[in-house]
C-alpha cells in the first residue's frame, strides 16, 4: 500500500524558513512525478511546485524565488524549501505523487493536480 507521509509543518514569523519533508513508502517504484499542493481556509487547492525523476522542476509565481523542492531518489522523499515565508502562504501543505509512467511536463501536472497519491497533509502558519 502506497503511503505519503509529510512532517515539517508549524508556525513561524514573516521573513522566517522552514523545510518540509515528505516520504513515499510502500512497494513502489521511483516515482515519476512528486509535487506539492496547499489549501488555505476559504481557497482552493493550488500547485506550488512539482519535480519529475529527471529534476525538472515547475514553480507557482508566487513561490518561485522563495521556495525549492527537491528529491531524493535514492530514499524516495520529497522536500520543500520554504524562505522568506510571507502570511499569504499559510496554508495546509499536501505531498502527491505519481508512479505510473507520464509522457507530460512538471508544469502539466502543477496546473492539473492529476497525482495517483495524495498525503495527509500538514499545517503551515506564518504570523505577521
Amino acid at each position: 500500500q502506497v503511503q505519503l507521509v509529510e512532517s515539517g509543518g508549524g508556525s513561524v514569523q514573516a521573513g522566517g524558513s522552514l523545510r518540509l519533508s515528505c516520504a513515499l513508502s510502500g512497494n513502489t517504484g521511483n516515482p515519476t512525478f512528486m509535487g506539492w499542493f496547499r489549501q488555505a481556509v476559504g481557497k482552493q487547492r493550488e500547485g506550488v511546485a512539482v519535480i519529475d525523476a529527471n529534476g525538472e522542476t515547475k514553480y507557482d509565481d508566487s513561490v518561485k524565488g522563495r521556495f525549492t523542492i527537491s528529491m531524493d531518489n535514492a530514499k524516495k522523499v520529497l522536500y520543500l524549501q520554504m524562505n522568506s515565508l510571507e502570511p499569504e502562504d499559510s496554508a495546509t501543505y499536501y505531498c502527491a505523487a505519481n508512479l505510473s509512467p507520464r509522457g507530460l511536463r512538471p508544469a502539466y501536472f502543477l496546473r492539473s493536480g492529476q497525482f495517483e497519491y495524495w498525503g495527509q497533509g500538514i499545517l503551515v502558519t506564518v504570523s505577521s
